[in-house]
């Protein structure tokens, strides 16, 4: 087994969700689910398929994040894992349905912040172990601190 790195990439640090799913079909859920959830979505949907003809499938309303992901899940090359670009909306708004669509596994991650994603190459194929989310912590928030995030929270509207 060998270890890779994949640095994805995302030049607008746009909000982005990284997952695995277990179906074909997850493509085509996941966009009703998406343009369900949220009127006017604009989102990029890449799905690594492993078994048959083992091809990259895409969806989405944004020809550019499309792209995006497509470009992203080929770096990736790991069965059964999809990437979702998001243009106007943020994991916040689309987690919980992404949740219930029927082929959801897992979300290793939903983040607008640099991401490396850990990958293990075998002679079978590649699988994701994790990823790197951001960075790492450089302290405690202070009382200061806590109150600048619950007014944040107030101001953007997510907390009454």
């Amino acid at each position: 087994m060998e270890l890779k790195i994949v640095q994805i990439d995302n030049p607008d640090q746009l909000n982005l969700v990284l997952g695995q799913s277990h179906f074909i079909k997850t493509v085509e859920d996941v966009h009703e689910a998406l343009v369900n959830a949220v009127p006017g979505i604009k989102f990029g949907l890449a799905f690594c398929e492993s078994s048959g003809p083992r091809l990259v499938r895409t969806s989405g309303t944004d020809d550019r994040l499309v792209e995006l992901a497509q470009k992203n899940a080929l770096k990736i090359a790991a069965g059964h894992v999809f990437i979702l670009f998001l243009g106007n909306a943020f994991p916040l708004n689309v987690l919980r349905v992404l949740r219930d669509v029927p082929e959801m596994v897992r979300f290793f991650c939903a983040t607008a912040n640099p991401v490396q994603v850990v990958i293990a190459e075998t002679e079978q194929g590649r699988g994701v172990l994790g990823v790197v989310d951001g960075e790492s912590p450089l302290g405690v928030e202070n009382e200061k601190e806590k109150t600048e995030r619950k007014e944040f929270l107030r101001r953007i509207g997510y907390k009454l």
